[in-house]
This record gives structure tokens, sequence and C-alpha cells, in this order.
């Protein structure tokens, strides 16, 4: 079916709801920035974007990445905050201390539901936070978070706990519990077997399962599932349902990943959209 033009006739609308994203950029559209407002859009939301950090980043990895000053970071999120207002706030890759304690001010002073995705290699194995920040995430960061969403190598790195099985994932929830955030989901997808998450809040328990999918095409998946979330929380849903309702849209993705450049492709974040067309047609 051919998309119909809109009418001529002006039709009184409000706005979608709003969700910002606080990140690098991936010049690859697979990950950061790219992937946040590509899944924000597939959620029926508007997606606002705070620039954080400029990364040279293809299919085999990272070749370099820049840091925004303070000061544009500070200013892009007032400008968007303080006009447009937020619903909720996402954040992804900070890179530096400086940058994680500014954010996180700004965050502790936002009335939002507030998603943060510890974000400290990339899909290749490239660092994107410098070691000197992770007691700003530790203290600052972490406390502002409605849902953290470490995998497991983010957790070791934060919390010095090594998850190799089902079993450790508890514990490492709740050393990432100890360090602020409301909830925090353990994603297991590291381990072997079906593809498992944890979500709680220390007294709620959600296990997440979903068979593996056996694709390589699975770069931008941290930073998809965590701006579903922010999705899903500024339409209002509790942190539970926006959880499963992320797992459901992220595995969709992964299975419709597709292969791009000599390395590792990107999830399909417009999986969706397409499925619906295709039924429409």
């Amino acid at each position: 079916m051919t998309p119909q033009p809109p009418s001529a006739t002006p039709i009184a609308r409000s706005a979608p709801p709003r969700v910002l994203t606080v990140a690098g950029s991936d010049s690859g559209g697979g990950a950061g920035i790219q992937a946040d407002l590509k899944t924000m859009l597939a959620l029926g939301t508007h997606g606002m974007s705070v620039l954080t950090a400029v990364t040279a980043q293809n299919s085999r990895g990272v070749q370099g990445t820049w840091e925004l000053p303070v000061a544009a970071v500070r200013a892009q999120y007032r400008s968007v905050a303080d006009d447009i207002g937020v619903q909720a706030v996402k954040t992804g890759m900070l890179a530096s201390a400086e940058l994680v304690e500014t954010v996180a001010g700004l965050l502790a002073a936002t009335d939002a539901p507030v998603v943060v995705d510890p974000v400290g290699v990339s899909k290749h194995g490239d660092a994107l936070l410098a070691p000197t920040a992770l007691d700003a995430v530790r203290l600052e960061l972490l406390p502002t978070a409605t849902v953290a969403t470490p995998n497991l190598d983010e957790v070791t790195q934060l919390t010095g706990v090594k998850v190799i099985s089902e079993d450790g994932m508890r514990r490492a929830a709740d050393a990432v519990l100890r360090m602020g955030p409301r909830w925090v989901l353990i994603k297991g997808g590291h381990l072997a077997g079906d593809a498992v998450d944890l979500l709680t809040d220390g007294a709620e328990e959600h296990w997440l399962r979903t068979p593996r999918i056996d694709s390589r095409h699975t770069h931008g998946t941290g930073c998809t599932l965590a701006s579903a979330i922010a999705a899903r929380l500024a339409h209002g849903d509790r942190v539970p349902r926006a959880v499963a309702a992320a797992k459901e849209y992220v595995t969709g993705a992964i299975g419709a990943g597709y292969p791009l450049g000599a390395g590792i492709g990107p999830v399909d974040h417009g999986w969706a959209l397409r499925n619906t067309a295709g039924d429409t047609a």
C-alpha cells in the first residue's frame, strides 16, 4: 500500500512522549545516539539528544573518540529540558569523570525516570569510559538511576563481582543496588544458554528469558535495550512492564539484524515497523 500524503487541513495533535538520550555518536549508525533515536522513533516517542562524544566507528571497531566540552554537554541538556521538557532520560557513553559528574548533576535535578546504561567498552572491546571515571559512575551517576542496565563485563568493572552462571546474577544485582539505583537489570547475554536477564529492586525479582538467537549481527543491543526501556517508561509503564516490553523489542531487533561492512552488523531497529508495513501492503 502506497503511503498517502498528509492532509492539507491542519489537525490538532498532541506531542508523543519525549525521551532524551545523553550519549556518544556512532558514525556507523548501529549503536550510540543513532541507535537510541531509531529505537525511540520505533516505539512511538519523540527522541532528543545530548551528544557527549564523537566516535569514528564502523562494523570492525572504534578508530577514535573525541569528548565534547562539559559546557557543550550542559548547554545541550538545559536547552532541551528547559524548553521542551523530558518524560524519560537514557544515558550511554559518558567517557570521562568530568562528564559523568556533570550529567549526574543534571539528572539529579530532573523530574523524570532515568535509565543508566553504564557503558564501559564497545561491542568490539574498545574502551569508552576512562578508568578514572568509575568512582563517579558508582557514587554519582548510579544513584540517579530508576533502572541501571549493566552487562556482566560492566558489573565486574563496577563491583568486582564476576558472574559465570545464573546463580551469580543475584549477587551481582545486590552489589549494583548498593550503589543506589532503584532497579537493576543484570544482562546475562554473555552467559551460555538462553539469553537471560535479571530485573530486581531488592524486593521484587523478575527473570526474563528468551531463546538465544544465532546471529553475529548484534551491534547496538545494549543501547537499544536501554533506550527501549526509557521509551516505555515515558509511555507510563511501570519498570517491570517497561523492561519486559523492551526485552521483546530488542529480541526482535537481534533476530532481524543484518550484515553491514566487514565486521559485526547492527540489530534492526525498524523490524517491527517493517513487519507492520508488510502486513498492510
